[in-house]
This record gives structure tokens, C-alpha cells and sequence, in this order.
């Protein structure tokens, strides 16, 4: 929409209509107040009214919730830089615009987008906002198509993992950063697209640092009809600005630290805020637990019976869980007349059930006495919100008026040199500190409890989090890139560049895994394997799987283990009846073969959702799982890979599922060092133990652990369990991967009895000589490879 009409009682400026006369008319001028009519009479405006009424998006009038909301987004303090965008998109292909959050850019830089892509009647191409989180793309969608007056999934829609609302006519699409970057390999110069967002470019994930490098290019090889529009938080634009250089005009909204921002959604709150925010640090005592402090903080809170939600942050989603669960029992115990409290977890677990934060009804009746605006007498209803690092950015909530902020967040970390995740409990950095006080969207004044030093504040904090494009890992990445013909990663521009043994260790494993030629270009594997939305080594195994005849059995697996974890986390009193009804679906070949035994039950009962409460399976995970394993087959299909019928549950079956997943998953296999279940991890020599879920340690009677297994997931933590173990024999070891397992691998008691096994197995002399000259040979090529992959790896 150009500028947006006004109420028909008040002066209005001109709406465009998708017609030749646009092309006459600068945007600038377009949407400037110059072309407003001075005569307010409504008499003398009935024709060009009847104009204005009429959506220019889906010709249909606006209703009248469309004026209500214009005029809440008109007091967004982000509004002041709507002309100046505008203008600047005329004439530079690429803008950027810092302001903080909850100030409104989220949802209007989007729509303004949209204006400028209509003054061209969408000529250039469409509109594109990325998101981190594809729990913020689906709720900005819904928020923007509200604001716009219409149909989420016509003109707006959002594409996320899994799920997709757009059509080819959606002119206004919030995608994931990561599904954006996978989009550039079919199409690398974005060209259905005539504006791209890239929003919340302060959270740093990889693809959004990795699309920041490609869209500069993009802008450079389109320069007449392509425009970037770059939102960041003001702590990062000094860094963006000068990354980007003097011709990229940036536009600023400073905020005051401390001050109350206005609503970035606009969600049915007032955006004029009153009065300040108080920050109180409070230091807890040794041996207190931040997330335990933080329950009796919302208590305590919720005793004072002053009107306002709470928000409070915390360090994962599992702790989110958790005090979910404690504070509901305590809250038993709270007297009637405090009033209703509503607790709401808010984290990318819950995928579209993050939406419930907006619903202004806390879902309890309203008692006897209450009173019209939801307060009861002697109580006040209130609404809790639990998060973690969701909550920062990407969603603004109405009437939040307390914060509680732990200070705490947990990473996953990925190691290179042992290849292995790392969790580690983390301080958040002031950054992300000063952004969960900006959470605070009341009308009173606020509080921002930290439980937390000052000292730790100004001195153990950084001042920003660190970027994931050096803490994570980057296979998948550089597979991508390779795929754009990125072949040497000095030439993606990135705003803090990987760490070189990063790169080293994605390109040797995507060697190990056959997706690179001797030119290190991807292979035929390797294009297959960027086709697949999946990790490297699960693609890799899938692909094997159409040599095996198990493709069915993999399409399965892989689907599981994509989706989050089906296993519900049972309460410490009914693990016990957890584990009873999960033993009957648990396979005696491995936690692999019981995830097929699992989703085959989910389909036999009609993936009826009480079965799954029943057997402590979670539904949502089940119902994604078999989401993915449909794109997964629909894939496979359309690249015109051989998928076998179904025959789990015959031996050979189970032989053949544990080839193609040896194929793709040679780098995780540990064997028993003592016959009590610690295993030795082969490639970096860690010991760890079966998790407790395992069908090893759960089956009665309990088997013997077994001496060999591959398995999913290895995370450094509390417990070391490695996650999704199935027994392989060592034999199918040396036969399938030889020149690993007898080559590169490094030095320790493994190999040395893998290599007593295959000396037991071995061909006459003359044929072990020449596979001794091919190992000989494969070494020199790997350190030959490594010293040319260091070079390749200086990032500019």
C-alpha cells in the first residue's frame, strides 16, 4: 500500500492503484503529504473516498479494524523513518536501518517494502522479509496481513520449515534465514524477489550472516531492479555500517537505555509508554539456583496484586519446562483473591503454539465480582511469560510491566577438533540484556529485576553474543556454498569470518563423505546430497540406502531424527510406567530400528493424539516427523532416486539399514572399552555412556551392552551419553569404510583391533598388498588435501 488512508473523517493522501499513471509519479512524491487534498468536506470527496476505501493488495474495501490499527502503528516511534526509507530505496540498492527493539521495524519496514514494490506494480519482483526464527516469520506474518487487511496465506504468508502458506501470487512472504539460503541454489540472484529484509541481522545465525555476504553480490550483478533492506539493533550498526561501506545510507532510531520501547506488533496495546523502567540488580546466594530464584521472583511479584504481565528469561527450554511445572504447583497454594495467573512458555520448541502469548484472555472464567476491564476484586488477572533467547527480539507483548532476567543462556557449541557438541551454560551478553529490559510495554512504570551483579554486568558480560558462524557447524554450510560455485570460501564476504580449523574440518568431512572430487567441486553424491534437506551424514546415509534396498526404513529414520526427540521427559515419580509402555516398541537391534517401531505404531493408531499422552510420546514431534518424511520421499522422487518397497522386520532388512547408515555415520562409532557400557569415542577418544532412554538399558532383561556402536549424538555435558546407538558389528567396519578405519583414523586400541580383524580377513598377499599401496596413497592425498583446504580457508 502507498500512503496509508487515513480515517474518512480526516485529510488523506493519495492510494495508488496498480494502473500506467504510477510510472508518471516518484515514489517520494507518491507518498508524501504534498498530495494530500486540502479540502476536508466530505462532500466534495465522495468519488475519490470511495477510492481510498478500496484495498489496493486484493480490491476490497478496508474494514474498519484497518483505521484502528493505522493509527496505533502511526504513534510507532519507527514511523518517523518511513519517508526517509522510501526515499532512499529510489535511489540506493542496498539501506540500512538500526533501531531498537519493540520500536515497530519488524512490522512496518515490511509493509512500506510492499508500498515501494506496488509503485512499480511488483515489476522488480516480490517482497521477501527473513527471519532467525521461524517462530517470529509465522507470527510477524500474522501480525502484518492483520495490519494490512489481509488473508494470511494470499497476499502475505510466511515460509518456515515444514510449513508453507505462500503461493505464487503471495506478494509479502516471511521466510527463515536458512530457507532463503536454500533458495539461492536454485535461483542465486533471488530474481523472483524485488525486495529482500533481512531483519534481526543482531542474532547473528549463520545464514543470516552468510546471506548479509551473498545479497551484496546479488546487489552488485542486479543494480537496477533489486533492493536490500537491512534491520539491526543499534549495537551492531556501527560494525554494519562500516562493513558495508559509505554508500550504504543508514538510517538510525536511537533509543534511550532504559527507556521503555513501544510495541513492535502493535498487539491491541497503547504505544505511547509512561513513565520509566527501573533496574534492579540483585546478586544471589552461593548455591541458589537462577531459574528456582526466578519462580519465587514471579511469586513474590504476583503477591504485591499490581496490575501487570511478567516476562522472564531463562537459559533453555528445558528450564523453561521446568518452571512451568513448579510454578503451577505453587500456585495451588496462592489465595483466590490474588487473582487468575496464566503461565505461558514461550521457545522454538513449541513451534505455532508460540502464538498463544498474544491471547489477551488469561482462559480462566472470570470469578464472581470481576469487573469489566479483567480485574477481580481484590486480585488482578496476569499473564507469566516463560523464554528463553526466543523472547528477545522477535516477539513484542502488550502489557508486560515486569521483567526477570537470569543473565544466564545455554549454548550448544560445536567443537571441530573432536566433532563433537559442546553445552555450555554461558552469561548473555549486555546486549541481550539491555534487549530483555526493552521488553517492557506498559503504560506504567516498569521493573527489570536482574538476578544478577552490576559488576557482573559491566565486567563478566561481552558486549555482544557471539556469532554462530564461529560456533557451530559449518558442513552443511560450506555444502551449500559449494553448491552456489562458491568453491573457495575466501570469496564470501563475512561479517566475522570462520575459524580456519572450522572450515577445514567441514571440507574433510565432506571428503570423507564422497560429496567432494579431487578438485574439491562437489561430486555427483554431493549435489544429491545438497538436494536433501537434511545433515550431511543423514543425507549421505539415505543416498546409500538406494544401493542397500532400505530406503523406506531410512526415510523413517531420518525423519525421526530430525524432528525434535518423540520421547516425553516424564516426571521423576512416572519414569518407571514411562519406560513399561515404551519397552514393547524397542527393538533388540537398536534405538535406530525402535524409531521405525515407534512411527509405524504412531500410523497404526491413526496418529491419534491420545495414544501418544498415553505412551508419553509427544504428538507434535510425531506429526513433524511425518511431515519431513513426506518432503523427504516427494525429494527423492523428484530427483529420480530408486525407493525400495518396505521389508522391516527380516534380518537382511536390518543388516542392509545399518550399511547405509555406516555409510554416512563412520565418524561416530565408539566400541566398550571395559564390558560395562563406557565407550570409546573413535575419532577423539572421549569416553561416554549410553543415554538412559536407550533400548540397551531399557529392555528387561537388561542385554549386555554391546561392544560396538554407532551412533546419532554426542554432546559434552553433565552426563556424556551418546544419543540414538545401534550395535555394528567391527567387521562391517573394515569391509564398508576400509580406507577410514585402517587409514585416517587416528592412532589407539579400536584401530588397532579393527586392524587385527582385517589382517584375520585377509585376501592373498598380492591383493593385500595393493590395498596396502591405496591406504599409502589415500594418506599422502588427505594431508596433501589439508595443506590446500588451509589456503582455501583464509577468509577475506
Amino acid at each position: 500500500m502507498s500512503s496509508p488512508p487515513a480515517k474518512p473523517s480526516s485529510s488523506s493522501s493519495s492510494q495508488p492503484q496498480p494502473s500506467p499513471a504510477l510510472d508518471s509519479l516518484s515514489v517520494s512524491s507518491l507518498l508524501s503529504g504534498d498530495l494530500d487534498d486540502d479540502d476536508g468536506g466530505p462532500g466534495g470527496e465522495e468519488e475519490g473516498l470511495g477510492d481510498l476505501e478500496v484495498n489496493p493488495y486484493d480490491g476490497l474495501p478496508f474494514s474498519s479494524r484497518y483505521y484502528a490499527l493505522l493509527e496505533e502503528r502511526r504513534q510507532l516511534p519507527v514511523w518517523r523513518l518511513r519517508q526517509s526509507l522510501l526515499e532512499n530505496l529510489e535511489n540506493h540498492n542496498m539501506v540500512l536501518l538500526s533501531a531498537p527493539s519493540g520500536t515497530g521495524k519488524s512490522t512496518q519496514v515490511a509493509q512500506w517494502c510492499v508500498e515501494f514494490a506496488l509503485s512499480f506494480e511488483f515489476s522488480h519482483g516480490l517482497v521477501c522479509c527473513s527471519q532467525p526464527y521461524p517462530e517470529a516469520a509465522l507470527s510477524l506474518a500474522l501480525r502484518v496481513a492483520d495490519e494490512m487487511d489481509l488473508s494470511l496465506g494470499l497476499e502475505v504468508g510466511y515460509r518456515v520449515p515444514h510449513d508453507d502458506s505462500c503461493t505464487p501470487d503471495t506478494l509479502l512472504r516471511f521466510v527463515s534465514d536458512a530457507l532463503l539460503l536454500e533458495e539461492m541454489m536454485s535461483d542465486p540472484l533471488l530474481r523472483q524477489y524485488g525486495v529482500v529484509i533481512l531483519d534481526e541481522l543482531q542474532e547473528r545465525t549463520v545464514p543470516t550472516d552468510v546471506l548479509l555476504g551473498l545479497l551484496c553480490d546479488v546487489c552488485r550483478q542486479r543494480p537496477d531492479g533489486f533492493r536490500v533492506v537491512l534491520l539491526a539493533h543499534p549495537t551492531l550498526a556501527p560494525r554494519l555500517a562500516a562493513f558495508l561501506g559509505p554508500s550504504v545510507p543508514h538510517l538510525s532510531l536511537d533509543g534511550l537505555p532504559g527507556e521503555p520501547p513501544d510495541q513492535e506488533d502493535g498487539r491491541g496495546a497503547d504505544v505511547t509508554a509512561s513513565g520509566g523502567v527501573e533496574i534492579m540488580y540483585r546478586e544471589l546466594s552461593s548455591g541458589k539456583e537462577p531459574a528456582s530464584a526466578a519462580c519465587h521472583m514471579v511469586l513474590d511479584l504476583h503477591r504485591r496484586g499490581e496490575e501487570g504481565d511478567v516476562m522472564v528469561f531463562l537459559a533453555s527450554s528445558q528450564e523453561v519446562e521446568e518452571c512451568l511445572v513448579l510454578l503451577e504447583k505453587e500456585c495451588v497454594a496462592l489465595s483466590p483473591q490474588l487473582g487468575a495467573v496464566r503461565f505461558l512458555p514461550l521457545h522454538s520448541g513449541l513451534g505455532s503454539l508460540t502464538q498463544r502469548v498474544y491471547e489477551s484472555d488469561p482462559g480462566t472464567p472470570p470469578k464472581e465480582g470481576a469487573r469489566p476491564d479483567g480485574t477481580e476484586a481484590g486480585g488482578v488477572r496476569r499473564k507469566v511469560i516463560l523464554s528463553d533467547a526466543l523472547g528477545e527480539a522477535s516477539f513484542s507483548l502488550p502489557g508486560v510491566r515486569y521483567v526477570v532476567d537470569t543473565g544466564w543462556q545455554l549454548k550448544t557449541v560445536y567443537n571441530p577438533q573432536i566433532r563433537a557438541n559442546s553445552q555450555v551454560l554461558r552469561n548473555i551478553s549486555r546486549q541481550q540484556a539491555d534487549m530483555r529490559t526493552q521488553r517492557i510495554n506498559s503504560q506504567r512504570p516498569g521493573l527489570c529485576l536482574r538476578l544478577y551483579s552490576q559488576a557482573r554486568y559491566q565486567a563478566a558480560m561481552t558486549e555482544a553474543h557471539c556469532p554462530g558462524v564461529v560456533e557451530e557447524n559449518l558442513s552443511h554450510l560450506v555444502l551449500l556454498l559449494k553448491r552456489l560455485d562458491i568453491a573457495d570460501m575466501g570469496q564470501c564476504n563475512f561479517l566475522d569470518r570462520p575459524a580456519p580449523e572450522a572450515l577445514m574440518q567441514a571440507l574433510e568431512d565432506l571428503d570423507y563423505l564422497a560429496a567432494l572430487d579431487d578438485d574439491g567441486n562437489l561430486s555427483e553424491v554431493g549435489i544429491i546430497m545438497s538436494e536433501l534437506p537434511l545433515e550431511p551424514p543423514l543425507a549421505k546415509a539415505l543416498i546409500a540406502a538406494c544401493e542397500y534396498d532400505c530406503v523406506e526404513e531410512l526415510l523413517t529414520i531420518a525423519a525421526m531424527l530430525t524432528a525434535p526427540s518423540c520421547f516425553l521427559a516424564p516426571e521423576p515419580s512416572r519414569e518407571e510406567a514411562a519406560v513399561s509402555v515404551w519397552r514393547p516398541l524397542m527393538h533388540p537391534e537398536g534405538d535406530h530400528m525402535s524409531l521405525i517401531n515407534v512411527y509405524n505404531a504412531f500410523l497404526q493408531h491413526n496418529e491419534d493424539e491420545a495414544w501418544c499422552a498415553a505412551n508419553f510420546l509427544s504428538h507434535a514431534a510425531l506429526r513433524l516427523a511425518a511431515v519431513i518424511r513426506a518432503e523427504l520421499l516427494e525429494v527423492m522422487q523428484r530427483i529420480e532416486l530408486p525407493v525400495s518397497p518396505p521389508a522391516f522386520g527380516c534380518q537382511d532388512n536390518c543388516t542392509n539399514i545399518k550399511r547405509a547408515l555406516i555409510s554416512g555415520f563412520f565418524l561416530k562409532v565408539a566400541h566398550d572399552v571395559d564390558g560395562s557400557g563406557n565407550y570409546l569415542l573413535l575419532t577423539h577418544r572421549h569416553v561416554a555412556h549410553l543415554h538412559p532412554a536407550s533400548s540397551y538399558r531399557c529392555r528387561q532383561p537388561c542385554p549386555s551392552p554391546p561392544s560396538w556402536v554407532l551412533y546419532h549424538e554426542f554432546t559434552i555435558s553433565r552426563d556424556n551419553c551418546i544419543r540414538i546407538a545401534s550395535e555394528v558389528h567391527p567387521q562391517m567396519l573394515v569391509e564398508l569404510m576400509p580406507l577410514y578405519f585402517l587409514g585416517n583414523l587416528p592412532a589407539s586400541d579400536g584401530k588397532e583391533m579393527l586392524m587385527e580383524l582385517r589382517q584375520s580377513l585377509a585376501p592373498p598377499s598380492g591383493e593385500l598388498d595393493s590395498e596396502a599401496e591405496e591406504l599409502n596413497r589415500t594418506q599422502k592425498t588427505a594431508a596433501t588435501h589439508n595443506q590446500s583446504s588451509t589456503e582455501l580457508c583464509v577468509v577475506q
